[in-house]
């Protein structure tokens, strides 16, 4: 269950930093596709807006441009009762008060989430329409802080591997709306798409590679990928027990934070949370925005963080802008320092885990779903449906099962992992450094396409889920072509109050944010009170 102490005692600081970070709470109106959580909850306040009537804005976008008109194609599920609940908090709201600043908010969720009243699907066409039996942690946590499960989004496939790049068995493929040819990258492609098309005021993303930052990058937000270990896994579809993670994307530092709250620390339905305990901060991670956050920080700008692929030459001149900004605002920016490795290399010579832990997560998975889930084992799950493409990984894996106990090439995978760990940490320590920046990507989001195409192959960064390090992507801009790009703020262990601060900085001193053309503001989405 989420932590109640958490969730209530953000009320209190709730109005300061509303005051602080709120962009427009003292203005006569909002507009929808502009207003944090802090500016929703403010009109709320005064009445010039129920949680009812937020919903059914959303549902109105959702209905005007997911399906029709540019057709994003980001929705795989809504809740039939989203209405009902928010009707319900509202009425809470007038008899008790808010649970949370989260109270009446709603929310996207990334399709591999457990949600006991919508199916969860990973995109995969053999479980349409399969409900599991309780909430996933994080989902839970949310709805327990009065937030409102709005919708599951698509994704890439979580279990076959369809011949377009980014696309599910189940829903196809989604479309980013700042550029309808392209993908509004991975995994997580939906929630970068359904928040970028404002389907949503926050997010759910997870990550076993690169699918929060990615998405995050390619949709023009904001988005974290936390420390290994603070936000629970349970309920969730996963492929890396020793480092998957679940995160918050959004469209300001403000939402992320405040979401940060409910969803993070210690799950006794996953143990790998421990690590966290004794290692959050005392106060909220909502009391870190900092407007002026940049000031006096030292951060380095990462060498080897520039040798990945593909490269556009705009994007390489917007990262060396943004990471200007941090030293026109007061920081101490070293650069370059470097690992003096070819990290390129490293990170592909180095098995990545999950190619050893996949079959067992997956079997960890569906051991925790009732008598009447229709697969019980890995091997039910994955094979002999007609017309779904197998990953070939999983079929050797099914057929040639790892020991994970004793395996070679899993140990050596894990002490690389640990090597690369040590190194990057050693590298902030040598110059006492609050993060290392760099741009996420050197490119903006690819057209959508069949994934074994040239122009479609994409080497990501992987430093932050193999080392289990946090990692926070700010939007740094748009390329000429209007193509969204973020720049990615890596953090020692635990260090999310830092990032936050940093990005915030970051977030006060720029004006990196749009609205998509192709889905623009409608009638009745401005508030006034």
């Amino acid at each position: 269950m989420a932590s109640y102490s958490v969730v209530r005692r953000l009320c209190h600081p709730f109005l300061f930093f509303t005051l602080l970070f709120a962009s427009v709470v003292h203005a006569e109106e909002i507009e929808l596709t502009k207003a944090s959580i802090a500016d929703l909850q403010t009109a709320m306040e005064k009445g010039a807006l129920t949680a009812e009537s937020l919903v059914n804005m959303y549902l109105t976008r959702i209905d005007t441009y997911d399906k029709k008109g540019p057709k994003i194609n980001a929705v795989l599920a809504i809740s039939p009762n989203a209405v009902e609940i928010a009707r319900a908090l509202d009425k809470e709201r007038k008899e008790k008060g808010p649970r949370s600043p989260l109270h009446g908010i709603p929310v996207i969720v990334k399709d591999v989430f457990d949600t006991y009243d919508m199916p969860t699907t990973g995109g995969y066409a053999p479980l349409k329409g399969v409900i599991p039996a309780k909430d996933a942690t994080m989902v839970k946590r949310l709805r327990d802080a009065g937030a409102i499960i709005l919708a599951k989004v698509n994704q890439s496939d979580w279990y076959a591997q369809p011949d377009i790049m980014a696309s599910s068995t189940l829903g196809g493929s989604t479309l980013n709306p700042f550029a309808l040819d392209r993908t509004p990258g991975w995994s997580s492609a939906g929630t970068g798409a359904g928040l970028a098309a404002h389907f949503g005021t926050i997010g759910l993303g997870s990550e076993t590679g690169f699918s929060i930052r990615t998405p995050t990058s390619d949709s023009n937000l904001f988005g974290l990928s936390t420390t290994s270990g603070l936000i629970s896994r349970a309920g969730q579809m996963w492929s890396y027990i020793t480092g998957e993670r679940g995160g918050p994307m959004a469209h300001n530092m403000y939402d992320l934070a405040l979401t940060l709250d409910i969803v993070a620390g210690f799950d006794s339905a996953d143990l790998w949370t421990a690590n966290s305990l004794g290692k959050m901060p005392e106060q909220p991670y909502v009391s870190f925005l900092d407007k002026n956050g940049l000031k006096g920080v030292r951060v380095g700008v990462l060498k080897e963080a520039w040798d990945f692929s593909p490269v556009d030459p705009q994007v390489l001149e917007m990262a060396k802008n943004a990471i200007q900004v941090f030293a026109d605002n007061g920081a101490k920016v070293f650069q370059p320092i470097q690992l003096n490795i070819d990290l390129v290399n490293y990170l592909q010579s180095n098995s990545f885990p999950s190619r050893y832990e996949r079959i067992a997560a997956i079997n960890a998975y569906l051991a925790q779903q009732g008598p009447n889930y229709p697969f019980k084992n890995a091997r039910e799950l994955l094979l002999g449906h007609e017309g779904i493409p197998t990953r070939p990984n999983d079929v050797e894996a099914l057929n040639n099962p790892i020991d994970l106990d004793r395996d070679p090439g899993y140990r050596a995978t894990l002490q690389g992992r640990a090597a690369l760990r040590e190194m990057v940490i050693a590298l902030m320590d040598r110059y006492q450094l609050d993060a290392l920046i760099f741009p996420h990507k050197l490119a903006g989001p690819l057209k959508i396409g069949p994934r074994t195409d040239p122009e479609r192959q994409y080497v990501p960064n992987q430093l932050s889920p193999i080392t289990g390090l946090p990692a926070l992507i700010v939007p740094m801009g748009f390329t000429k072509k209007g193509l969204p790009v973020g720049l990615e703020i890596l953090g020692r262990p635990w260090s999310e109050p830092t990032l936050i601060k940093i990005a915030s900085g970051f977030e006060a001193v720029t004006d990196n944010r749009r609205v998509p053309k192709s889905t623009p503001p409608l009638q009745g989405e401005v508030i006034r009170y």
